[in-house]
């Protein structure tokens, strides 16, 4: 008896499949694994995210640093400009005082041109000194009191004098998640940008009282020149007319 050839298949271990020619091919194919990308675990997706909130935070607070940096930058230059204008200032008042010295001189001089013209024999010619301008000394000598006289209240919003006490900040919670460790750095950045604007207006400010205090103290220098070089010739007629006394 002939034992028919899927028993004898089936003896033999090897798998038998009955075909059916009416049957589709998604139902005979065999279900195949799952690709190897479609089997990443989710903690790869948990752990770029990390990365990425970690990196933004990193960033956040490098920008912080270097608007503190900027701020810092500008500060300095804010004293080295304060220090600047202290100097003009004190340049002016010393043209103003050399100046009004000049016309005290020039007081003295008048006094000591009459006795020289006095002196003489009783037929001699009365010596007059020549000139040939007034001095008038220093002219904007009140506009210079009301500028010295606001020098102190400018000094204030410069930051020269004393700082005024600010009330303090409110306590702040410590941030817990990314986002708002992010937005904590982002407002500390807007009011490091707030301390820069202020600190440039500031410095744009003193710059255009800087230009002003040299235009003043050139426009100054002008009359002060011409009375010197008027005392000058004053002190040359003078002294001519002591030796001719002395010589007779």
């Amino acid at each position: 008896m002939s034992v028919p050839m899927y028993k004898k298949q089936n003896s033999m271990g090897t798998p038998v499949h009955k075909t059916n020619p009416f049957d589709s091919d998604s139902d005979s194919e065999v279900p195949s694994k799952p690709s190897r990308a479609q089997s990443v675990p989710v903690q790869r997706t948990d752990k770029s995210v990390q990365e990425l909130e970690d990196y933004a935070i990193t960033k956040a607070r490098e920008t912080t640093h270097k608007a503190n940096d900027c701020v810092r930058a500008a500060e300095a230059i804010r004293e080295d400009a304060t220090q600047t204008l202290q100097t003009l200032h004190r340049q002016g008042e010393q043209i103003m005082r050399s100046h009004q010295l000049a016309a005290d001189i020039e007081r003295d001089l008048t006094v000591s041109e009459k006795l020289l013209g006095s002196l003489g024999g009783l037929f001699s010619k009365a010596w007059r000194p020549k000139r040939n301008q007034q001095i008038k000394g220093p002219v904007s000598e009140n506009n210079w009191s009301v500028r010295t006289a606001n020098h102190t209240e400018q000094s204030w919003r410069l930051g020269i004098a004393p700082t005024r006490q600010e009330s303090p900040s409110p306590v702040q919670t410590t941030p817990a998640t990314a986002m708002e460790k992010i937005q904590a750095e982002k407002a500390k950045q807007d009011d490091v940008l707030s301390d820069l604007s202020n600190t440039l207006g500031q410095l744009k400010e003193m710059a255009v009282d800087m230009g002003t205090e040299i235009d003043r103290q050139n426009k100054a220098l002008v009359p002060f020149s011409d009375d010197v070089d008027e005392l000058n010739f004053r002190l040359k007629g003078a002294n001519v007319q002591g030796r001719r006394l002395l010589g007779k």
